[in-house]
């Protein structure tokens, strides 16, 4: 059984690349070019702006087209949550969902598909939740060290 979020093209790195990006772009209050972030996290920019704009589409950053172009917070750093950044990327199943790839197609296996699927929606929804209890800024203050 496959969910909305296995339809998504995001790569698997793209939260780590995301909440890196947060953090840059919450130590500056000026548009930031998508070039300066990926090299500050040595990244390929072209990847990175895939990220950005996920992330602008959900309204979590906004954007500047242009020459003097780039990204800027939409919000506080400490009003935005892991957990909007993780759906806002539509990561893709979670892990754990990969159980159900390994139930035989016999009729007797439907009460173990079952089973699986209530596990893996019980982790997404735990993953979900501990995620919410962290900001951008509270990562930022754990991990911040370059200062340009």
């Amino acid at each position: 059984m496959k969910t909305d979020r296995a339809a998504s093209t995001a790569h698997p790195k793209w939260f780590g690349l995301a909440l890196q990006a947060l953090v840059i772009l919450s130590r500056k209050s000026e548009i930031y070019p998508s070039a300066a972030i990926a090299d500050c996290l040595k990244s390929e920019a072209t990847q990175l702006r895939k990220v950005l704009a996920k992330l602008a589409a959900a309204q979590l950053i906004e954007t500047k087209e242009g020459r003097d172009g780039g990204y800027r917070l939409k919000r506080a750093p400490e009003s935005l949550t892991l957990a909007e950044v993780y759906l806002a990327l539509k990561v893709g199943e979670p892990l754990c969902s990969g159980m159900l790839d390994t139930v035989c197609t016999k009729d007797s296996s439907m009460l173990m598909q079952s089973a699986f699927v209530d596990i893996a929606n019980e982790i997404e929804e735990k993953t979900i939740d501990t995620l919410q209890q962290h900001t951008i800024a509270q990562l930022a203050e754990r991990t911040w060290t370059y200062r340009p």
